[in-house]
């Protein structure tokens, strides 16, 4: 990794502890009525900054890349709270494993997966364009895929794509008895 980071890291991806300071910031400050996702949005917003001032040598928001975004990743990696088996562990694939293994300690997909969410719409809100986004990189999604097949391997469960719940068609209205027309009887 050529930068050099100067703040201790929290599991910025799944807790919502506050970050390190990070001095001013480019979103607005919290109201009473922010929600918990646009607090959590704020944070990470203001610590993917720090990173950004503390970054060797600094990088401005117009120069960052999907390549930077990365970087941020797995340097948050190190904060992670998931247990990952490596290929020669032997409770790889397990997903309960029976005892204590040396295995690195990671962000867990899901995190990861919201963090970047969260930054991708904080990307927007503050002037940046779609097209631009940096966490929106093609190279940001294969590696979020990757995480998510290589953590799904190493526990032995696999991670199938939603499908989307299509509403039961409406039941058949119910049968008319079919009448002939009335004749006026009356002519």
């Amino acid at each position: 990794m050529n930068s050099s980071l100067s703040f201790s890291g929290s599991d910025m991806a799944s807790s919502p502890s506050t970050p390190p300071n990070t001095g001013s910031s480019a979103m607005a400050p919290p109201s009473s009525s922010s929600s918990r996702y646009e607090n959590q949005k704020r944070r990470d917003w203001n610590t993917f900054g720090q990173y950004l001032r503390n970054h060797r040598p600094p990088l401005t928001l117009s120069r960052c890349s999907g390549a930077h975004v990365l970087e941020f990743l797995r340097y948050l990696d190190q904060f992670g709270k998931t247990k990952v088996h490596t290929n020669m562990c032997p409770f790889f694939g397990h997903p309960v494993p029976p005892a204590p293994c040396p295995c690195p300690l990671r962000q867990a997909w899901g995190s990861l997966d919201a963090l970047v969410g969260r930054l991708r719409a904080a990307f927007e809100e503050n002037g940046g364009k779609p097209e631009a986004n940096p966490f929106g990189a093609r190279a940001v999604r294969l590696y979020l895929r990757d995480v998510r097949d290589s953590q799904a391997r190493a526990r032995g469960i696999s991670y199938e794509k939603k499908k989307r719940k299509r509403p039961p068609p409406p039941p058949p209205p119910p049968p008319h008895p079919q009448f002939p027309p009335q004749m006026a009887e009356d002519q």
